[in-house]
Parts: C-alpha cells; sequence; structure tokens
C-alpha cells in the first residue's frame, strides 16, 4: 500500500539495516545467554555489546542498563519499583497531567495502594512551571517523574532543571525519554536523571524492546519475579535478536542525528508556510520554542477531527488524532485538555510527526492535501 506515513511518534517502519541484524542474530544467537555453554555464551557476548553501546548511546554505565519489553514496562519498572523500593522514605509522588498513559495509570496503581500522588497542571505551551514543582515538594516526596517530550504534542519539559531540584532535596527523578531518543541528544550524567525510559520502535527498530536507564546506587525492586537476569531486577530470558534490532536502530539514528533533525524542522516549516499561503485557520499546539524535532500538532479550526482524518486516510496520508477517538464515542486527548481545556481547539488537532523515509516532497504533498481537505470541509 502506497502513501505517505506521518505517524511516526505512534511507531516507525523497521529500518532495513535493523532487519538484517535481527535476521543474522536470530540465525546465530539462538542460545540462552544465561547458559554457560558456547551457544549461551555467544548470545551473552551478542547482549553485553548491545548494552554497552546503547548505554554509551545516553552516556551511561552498561551496568545502569536494564532491558525491557519497551517504553510501558520501562515506565512501570521505574514508577512503580523506585516508589515501592523507597517507601521507608515517604509515599509521595509528584508527575504532570500530560504523561504517557503508562506513567499516569502506574501512578493511579500506586494511589490505590496507598501512595499519594500530585499532579502538577502545565501552562498552554504544555509547560509545568517549576514554582508548582518546588511548592509540590514536602517530606513525604520519593519520586518525581516528567516526561521528556511529550508524545502528543513535542513539548520539552525543563528536565535539568527539575531534576538539579529533585538532586538537591534527595529524590529520586524519573524522565520518560521514549519520543525524545534518537533526536536529542542525551548525557544522563549531564542531565542529572537517575531513571530514563527508552522504547526500541520509536526509532526504527523493532517492537517490544525498550530499556530503562537506572543510575547506579538508585533503589529499585523489581515487580516480576522468575529468574535472575538484568541484574535481578527484571526477570526472563532477554529478547537477544530484538535486542540486537534496537542496538542497530540506536546507531542508525545517532549516524545522522543532525540531518534528520534538519529535515524535520524543514518540512515543519514547508507545512506551515503552505497553510499561510493558503490561508486556512490553524493554530499550533504545543511550545515551538521547546519542541521534539519530529513532531507538529496543529488544530484546523474550521474542520472536526473524525472527517480530517477520514479524508486524509483516503488521501493517503497516515496521522494522528490529538484526541483518542474509538467506537463512536469522542474523548478529547488528557493533553490538549489539560492545555486548552474542552475548547474547540482541543476537538480539532491532527499530530502529523515525522521520520525515516520522509521528505520534503512528502510535506508538500501532505501540507497540499490538508489545504484542500479543510477547504472542503469547511464549505460542508
Amino acid at each position: 500500500m502506497s502513501g505517505i506515513y506521518m505517524d511516526h511518534a505512534a511507531t516507525s517502519p523497521v529500518h532495513p539495516d535493523v532487519i538484517e541484524a535481527m535476521v543474522s542474530s536470530l540465525k546465530s544467537d539462538f542460545g540462552n545467554p544465561s547458559s554457560i555453554h558456547q551457544f549461551g555464551r555467544k548470545s551473552r557476548h551478542a547482549l553485553d555489546e548491545a548494552r554497552n553501546n546503547l548505554a554509551s548511546s545516553i552516556h551511561a554505565q552498561a551496568n545502569e542498563i536494564i532491558f525491557t519489553s519497551g517504553g510501558t514496562e520501562a515506565d512501570n519498572l521505574a514508577i512503580v519499583g523506585a516508589a515501592k523500593g523507597n517507601l521507608a522514605k515517604g509515599n509521595h509522588i509528584i508527575t504532570t497531567v500530560i504523561e504517557h498513559h503508562a506513567a499516569l495509570n502506574a501512578c493511579k496503581g500506586l494511589e490505590k495502594e496507598g501512595f499519594d500522588v500530585t499532579y502538577l497542571p502545565v501552562d498552554e505551551k504544555g509547560r509545568i512551571s517549576i514554582a508548582d514543582l518546588e511548592k509540590a515538594i514536602c517530606p513525604e516526596t520519593i519520586l518525581i517523574t516528567v516526561m521528556y517530550g511529550n508524545n502528543e504534542v513535542g513539548t520539552i519539559q525543563p528536565i535539568s532543571e527539575i531534576a538539579r531540584i529533585a538532586n538537591e532535596s534527595g529524590i529520586i527523578f524519573h524522565t520518560d525519554a521514549v519520543q525524545a531518543y534518537g533526536l536529542i541528544n542525551i548525557n544522563v550524567k549531564d542531565l542529572g536523571v537517575d531513571l530514563l525510559s527508552v522504547s526500541s520502535h520509536k526509532i526504527n527498530g523493532p517492537k517490544g524492546v525498550g530499556f530503562l536507564y537506572v543510575k547506579d546506587g538508585t533503589r529499585l525492586v523489581p515487580y516480576s519475579y522468575g529468574g535472575e537476569q538484568e541484574r535481578k531486577r527484571r526477570a526472563g530470558t532477554e529478547n537477544v535478536a530484538g535486542i540486537v534490532g534496537m542496538e542497530k536502530a540506536a546507531e542508525l539514528m545517532h549516524e545522522d542525528r543532525e540531518a534528520k533533525v534538519a529535515l524535520y524542522q524543514n518540512m515543519k516549516q514547508v507545512m506551515l508556510n503552505t497553510f499561510e499561503e493558503e490561508s486556512i485557520s490553524y493554530q499550533v499546539n504545543g511550545d515551538e520554542q521547546h519542541m521534539l524535532p519530529h513532531v507538529l500538532n496543529i488544530s484546523f479550526l474550521d474542520a472536526k477531527v473524525e472527517p480530517m482524518l477520514m479524508n486524509l486516510d483516503l488521501a493517503g496520508i497516515a496521522v494522528s488524532s490529538g484526541s483518542a477517538c474509538t467506537a463512536g464515542s469522542h474523548e478529547p486527548s488528557h493533553v490538549l485538555t489539560a492545555m486548552y481545556g474542552d475548547t474547540e481547539r482541543t476537538q480539532t488537532a491532527i499530530r502529523f510527526s515525522f521520520g525515516y523515509g520522509n521528505t520534503i516532497d512528502d510535506a508538500k504533498k501532505a501540507a497540499g492535501e490538508v489545504v484542500k481537505i479543510v477547504n472542503r470541509l469547511k464549505k460542508l
């Protein structure tokens, strides 16, 4: 099926070189990496190499990387593991209202177990207030979890400043960097974070693989039990081929990151210039000064979400909505609602997200189709 895929923030196509690396691993690294014979040692070597290289990609140590089944498990292990592991110090957690549901629902689950959670609001750009954060901290605060860059609107939070405050207060700080990893230069030592989540399928790697960075010395308890894999923090035989695929995807992302970032920024500008030239009514959602390079969330005030998505799909353009639409019921995006309330802006948002395979020509074509569809729907 041909078309223009602009939904990379949801998932990304697997790079051909990643597929090749995975097939090679599936053929040769079939031994259990916990086995001591030569076949197990071969798989262990592949696993160790991947761990070293992925750790280097965020300037961490190899022993600080725990492989997971993806971003959701990494978020849950970080939040639930850190909260329960430090319960003796307190039971208060601070997060934001715009987190990914992997983090939000982990926090809500902990509330049912007696933890106290503060959900920080955001401004119209999707950023938290540092003053609000400082005000929320109390003697019982043991964990702060704030996402690096938002998956819906792309807004980047002041991670270094949050980390500084957390460190000065002796509070563990976790950030969900699933959307930022690969496009933002992440140095966990400079950032000062204790926990950081990554997912493979956002960077042209396979689904079902991710990792959690755990700063050496951070107390974290497992929430699943079994063998002693991953330093006794995440039981289960490692997905060696998937991890090798993620390693290759990370290598490819970092090889020409600056060129990718420049391309995506140019694509954004091409689309916005087209909307300006054609004088359609739109508003960019998020913080244009602090935004992920590959995410562009726009409210087209003259067109509702459902017909926009349907018409774009018919035109061969794959995007997503700033709202979750299921079986005839329309649930507004919790992110956009937090930013703008229950307004027309919230109800008309479309997210374009760029990645491998996209070109400037794609941006021109997509923008041109958007203009046609908006004008058609406006007449109706």
